[in-house]
């Protein structure tokens, strides 16, 4: 599917377009610097795909790219336009995952390509649209380095809510290993975080390089304006990129920690079950002298010998019992 919208410079809101009429040369129509094109593709087809790359004049590269989403974070110029491809990334619950979104964009015009990851789940362009509509009204200029800046910018915001979710699965992770439970599979929870986070870092390193570009102005059309907002998203990214090696170290601590709890319980065990052989094995001793056959034995003909046997055996465990007790073995 494909849908449309010009942004016009004093004009507030969007209209839409017919994209069968999108052509200016192989171009949108950008009216000379005044206004954006905004073209969005959702599950688009083959047909579609071509079409749009015989109007946009694509290189065969770009058209690949958009038909299998399997690129790196990267900003890559083809002439006059450029194509970013970048991961928008999401929790929901324990599962992460992200998808690929294809940007291409040229002077006056921007085409994003929404693939959805393996949740089904897609960027909300509508948030997209509403801070490049601010930043239009604030800074009274329609241009497409502002819409670039705003899709990053949802982007970037959906990271931190990653990290955040992470930060939970990391507390309750927390739990399940100083908890007083036992339950395993702690180490199976570790790996499986440490994979999201590294699947996470991948997705959101590689966009300090594109956002760096746009900085030391690459991209001629983005004015200075969008460019003092694209430092912010530096920044904000160098942050998501510390906030999970953080993560990442607090996870082989966790590991660390979880053998260290399973050896001190461990520790636990075996002293107790050495307490109650040690208290057993007295009384298995005495059971085993005077369960030899022997005519000629101490006691053995005496009248309280069986009593006195037992009584023996009773001492010694309890005497022992308490000496194991005071010693927090037991």
């Amino acid at each position: 599917m494909i849908t449309a919208w010009r942004y016009t410079a004093g004009v507030p809101g969007r209209e839409s377009l017919d994209p069968d009429e999108l052509r200016r040369d192989g171009h949108p129509p950008a009216d000379g610097g005044s206004a954006v094109v905004w073209i969005d593709l959702v599950d688009p087809t083959d047909d579609e795909r071509a079409s749009l790359a015989r109007e946009l004049a694509l290189n065969p590269t770009v058209v690949e790219a958009l038909r299998h989403p399997k690129e790196r974070t990267k900003l890559v110029r083809y002439g006059d336009y450029f194509h970013v491809a970048v991961h928008d990334a999401r929790c929901t619950g324990d599962d992460f995952s992200t998808n690929e979104v294809d940007i291409v964009m040229g002077p006056g015009w921007m085409v994003t390509v929404r693939h959805p990851g393996t949740d089904g789940g897609r960027l909300d362009v509508e948030l997209v649209e509403h801070r490049f509509e601010l930043q239009r009204s604030e800074h009274s200029l329609t241009e497409e380095g502002f819409l670039l800046w705003a899709l990053f910018d949802v982007i970037v915001d959906r990271y931190f809510e990653v990290t955040d979710a992470f930060d939970d699965r990391l507390d309750t992770l927390e739990e399940a290993v100083f908890g007083d439970d036992g339950q395993g599979g702690v180490p199976r929870d570790v790996f499986a975080i440490r994979r999201d986070l590294m699947e996470f870092r991948r997705a959101a390193a590689p966009i300090r390089e594109v956002v760096n570009a746009m900085i030391r102005r690459e991209v001629a059309f983005v004015s200075e304006e969008a460019i003092v907002h694209f430092h912010d998203i530096y920044d904000r990214v160098l942050r998501i990129v510390d906030l999970v090696e953080s993560q990442r170290d607090l996870l082989t601590g966790l590991l660390e920690a979880d053998l260290a709890v399973i050896s001190n319980r461990l520790n636990t065990v075996m002293k107790k079950m050495t307490s109650w052989g040690a208290i057993l094995i007295v009384a298995t001793l005495i059971a085993g002298i005077y369960g030899m056959n022997f005519r000629h034995m101490p006691e053995l003909g005496w009248k309280y010998g069986y009593a006195g046997a037992l009584g023996m055996m009773a001492l010694s465990t309890f005497v022992l019992y308490r000496v194991f007790k005071k010693k927090d073995w037991l």
